[in-house]
């Protein structure tokens, strides 16, 4: 279960995104009281822990 955490130090990156994926992650880390910035941090997170490889 993905679940919102709060800050730890971090390094500046430039990414593109579309902007209907930047208008909800705004409306959810908006509801969740949280920067955009955070949000997508723990959304890259979340992902790569839980991504399958052919490893797995």
């Amino acid at each position: 279960m993905f679940k919102i955490q709060q800050n730890e130090q971090m390094v500046n990156k430039t990414f593109r995104l579309p902007p209907r994926l930047v208008e909800e992650l705004t409306r959810v880390a908006a509801e969740e009281k949280i920067s955009v910035n955070n949000l997508v941090r723990q959304c890259c997170e979340y992902a790569l822990n839980n991504m399958k490889t052919d490893k797995q």
